[in-house]
């Protein structure tokens, strides 16, 4: 299973960067978790868009699903397609609910309709599971500002466990929901806890203890802007982990 960083900005993208997304790939299947701004443009520079099966969204903040509408519209209405070859419909994995937001988001732009006609879209349950071909996915809710779901891939035949943790503060249940993986993935968004309750986001230290009490085996720091320290976020995050942290770049490939 192998992992590339398309995007790891947080709402607003670093310069020439993207905002969330990350394609996941096995020997069959091609996995794109999260669409943010930016991220279809970088997705068309590693793959073509029509060999991706699935699409999941960790949760509906338009950092993490804004580019579907591109993407959408690509699948509409590029020159490529045809009566006699139309475009595929790759699968959109979604939270409950997800259905009505994605009308409510194209409707902004055009017929409410385009994301969920281009897309063959499914919702998921806190408690559920997908099978995309190679991959088995499970979800686990993680605290944010909006209902938010951290992403677990495994591949069939294979021992890696990649976790995905999306946006949220420090949380037991990513904790135990990430337990024993090869890769997490997650966010250190502040320079500085937030002082008023519900928390949503995590400093790099708190990232690092996470990952520790997670005992995963590697860590790998995003939803991080390129204003903040980088180098200071990844010592803080390695000494509360207690081993070496990677920061997430556009464009890096991680094995799992």
């Amino acid at each position: 299973m192998q992992i590339t960083i398309l995007g790891k900005s947080p709402s607003w993208p670093d310069a020439g960067g993207a905002c969330s997304g990350y394609l996941v790939e096995a020997a069959n299947t091609k996995l794109l978790v999260d669409c943010g701004s930016g991220v279809f443009s970088k997705l068309r520079e590693r793959v073509d868009y029509a060999d991706v099966d699935a699409i999941v969204i960790s949760h509906f903040h338009g950092d993490h699903c804004l580019d579907l509408m591109p993407y959408a519209y690509a699948l509409t209405y590029s020159p490529r397609w045809t009566k006699e070859n139309r475009a595929p419909r790759p699968k959109l994995i979604v939270p409950k609910g997800g259905r009505e937001v994605l009308c409510q988001v194209a409707g902004v732009f055009g017929p409410s309709e385009t994301i969920v006609d281009a897309f063959e879209v499914s919702e998921y349950e806190p408690s559920g599971a997908h099978q995309i071909g190679d991959f088995s996915l499970s979800f686990c809710p993680v605290p944010h500002y909006v209902p938010t779901f951290a992403i677990s891939v495994t591949a069939e035949g294979e021992s890696g466990r990649f976790t995905f943790g999306a946006d949220c503060g420090p949380s037991q249940a990513l904790v135990d929901f990430a337990n024993g993986s090869d890769l997490l993935l997650i966010e250190a968004t502040l320079r500085e806890a937030e002082a008023e309750e519900p928390r949503g986001h995590m400093t790099a230290t708190e990232a690092g203890e996470q990952g520790r009490a997670a005992k995963v085996g590697r860590l790998v720091l995003t939803h991080i802007s390129d204003e903040l320290d980088q180098e200071l976020s990844a010592r803080q995050a390695g000494e509360a982990f207690g081993a070496e942290v990677t920061l997430a770049r556009a464009g890096a490939i991680f094995d799992c």
